[in-house]
């Protein structure tokens, strides 16, 4: 028997099943489960009476100790499920949990109170921390020692409820930081308890700030004994940004970052920028919902992921003298357009990445069942990188990854975008040769490559293999008479035929105005998917090759000196 290729050994490792249930590791549903939900109130109660809300109730704490109680419950085997409420961001999820019922079998049991969750599954916490709710951090510090110690996470008015049902405090944050700086709440939680984290997880609790925080990634967090934090990857917050990179140099190669910046310390891209300046690869949001039930849970028996393939790497199309429109909506799975009864009545491509089938299997099976013929899903790199910033040494094992997770999920197109941070305004999303280089190299069998967010001017054509750029980024503040008009102006600045128009449809957008905005171009386009966009693109180049200037030539992106 020959040899299996490195490629192939990950391809059956991401189909074996687990021996035992681990989030990250699909494995077979349970057949029974429980559903608890939260409330529809993300703010910290406040009780400090010089405080503008002193006596505001909010609903975090009792959340968050029920997310946490789920980390703790499903760290080896998917048992707690929690029901979000409608206007979370991860809307297309939602009916996720009919379909376990409906496709999977899996019956729910719910646990309308807190009480209730903790009368089925206050065992699997040895005791209880409690957080400070003056001090925000100390809720991140409170999560880290609750994955590390197996505690319930609460605050004080918790403690009652904690306490009857037999917890005793492990650990106790009232007070310790008070008057403290982020960075000196986190360098404690180091010296305490990062010895004891996982080196393959870490997670980022940003998002919002303030009075309010979503922590939908906190059972991940729980579950992998994850160092929790809010760094920032500012460059102005100097002490920060320095720990920052001593937490991520400290990480395995193969590390996943699960959540998301915090918003009022830093941006996207000085935050991506920077991980990927070691190579690692992010998975957002900090809302992201029910992680350590849904990766443990695969595809249902018999089921395999198929898209709607219209040509393969082989095919030979031509193209005809007019213009061909494909339409790219990003960030679909969760938080897009899908649920709308629009979908369906035009050619739509929907950005899903490729690490559906390890963290979402059973998501992603509900999409592919529920898809229209003119729904198309696009693959992509494994986790958010930016490649310029990515070391040279590390872009061979994100194109392993990428490779074998694409055949899983029936993908044959990579979306590509890169917002490496130069202190720029962004839109600005171009590659260097030197990266255009690495994905034709490290992806050889796929269709072709799409780039950008904004516009970009990115293009390549190698061995009929097109990479293509956006050429407009549909707003969805754009009022839809302007968007028509910036369509056919682009149209009439690119006389010759074909014209191949690549447009990013921001997730915010709907279907229904993307259609309205259509339907008044003057010239009227073929709405193609974009397999068959980028093979037609290959089969008549009217676009010139073209990358970033980079200068000096091939110099890597250095993100340890930013």
């Amino acid at each position: 028997m020959k040899s299996l290729s490195k490629l192939s050994v990950l391809v059956l490792a991401l189909l074996a099943p687990a021996a035992f249930a681990v989030p990250g590791v699909p494995a077979a549903a349970p057949k029974e489960a429980f559903l608890i939900p939260v409330k529809d109130n993300w703010e910290i109660t406040i009780s400090d009476k010089a405080s503008p809300n002193v006596g505001k109730e909010g609903a975090l704490a009792e959340n968050l100790m029920l997310i946490g109680l789920q980390g703790l419950a499903n760290t080896d085997a998917p048992r707690v499920y929690i029901e979000y409420p409608v206007t979370w961001h991860f809307h297309d999820f939602n009916p996720l949990k009919d379909f376990y019922a409906s496709r999977y079998g899996v019956k729910w049991t719910r646990l309308d109170t807190a009480d209730a969750a903790l009368t089925q599954l206050a065992h699997f916490a040895k005791g209880y921390v409690v957080w400070d709710r003056h001090v925000r951090t100390s809720i991140n510090v409170a999560l880290t020692a609750a994955g590390v110690l197996r505690g319930l996470v609460v605050d004080e008015s918790l403690i009652p409820l904690a306490e009857k049902h037999g917890l005793k405090p492990l650990a106790d944050f009232r007070g310790k930081f008070t008057g403290q700086s982020d960075i000196q709440i986190y360098k404690w939680a180091y010296d305490t308890y990062w010895k004891d984290c996982s080196r393959d997880y870490i997670i980022w609790m940003g998002g919002a700030g303030g009075n309010m925080m979503e922590p939908g990634v906190a059972d991940l967090g729980i579950a992998f004994h994850a160092f929790v934090t809010d760094l920032s990857a500012n460059p102005k917050d100097k002490e920060e940004i320095a720990f920052h990179r001593q937490l991520l140099s400290e990480l395995k190669p193969t590390a996943w970052i699960m959540g998301w910046h915090s918003y009022p310390k830093d941006t996207e891209g000085q935050w991506i920028t920077l991980t990927s300046g070691y190579g690692l690869k992010a998975i957002g949001l900090n809302t992201f919902p029910n992680g350590t039930f849904m990766s443990q849970i695969g595809f249902s028996p018999g089921f395999k992921m198929t898209n709607n393939n219209h040509v393969t790497r082989d095919s030979v199309v031509k193209a005809d003298k007019k213009v061909y429109i494909c339409l790219v909506q990003s960030d679909s799975m969760g938080i897009g357009a899908w649920t709308e009864p629009e979908r369906g009545k035009i050619p739509y491509n929907w950005e899903v990445g490729v690490d559906g089938a390890q963290w979402y299997p059973a998501a992603m099976e509900m999409f592919a069942k529920d898809k229209s013929p003119n729904d198309y899903f696009i693959g992509g790199q494994s986790g958010y990188m930016y490649p310029a910033a990515v070391p040279a040494d590390r872009f061979p094992g994100l194109m392993n990854e990428m490779n074998a997770r694409m055949p899983l999920m029936d993908q044959h197109t990579v979306g590509i975008m890169d917002h490496t941070d130069r202190g720029i305004p962004i839109g600005y999303f171009d590659l260097p040769k030197r990266c255009v280089d690495e994905y034709y190299a490290g992806a050889p069998g796929v269709i072709g490559f799409i780039n950008g967010y904004a516009a970009a001017h990115t293009f390549d054509l190698r061995n009929g293999q097109a990479m293509m750029s956006y050429d407009y980024y549909l707003d969805e503040h754009r009022p839809v008479a302007s968007a028509t008009a910036d369509l056919d102006e682009l149209m009439r600045l690119n006389p010759v035929r074909p014209y191949f128009m690549l447009i990013h449809v921001r997730e915010s957008n709907s279907i229904k105005r993307v259609i309205s905005i259509l339907d008044g171009l003057e010239e009227k386009p073929e709405l193609v998917p974009l397999d068959t966009f980028l093979k037609l693109a290959a089969s008549s180049p009217t676009f010139k090759v073209r990358y970033k200037d980079e200068k000096p030539a091939g110099k890597a992106w250095d993100a340890q000196t930013q």
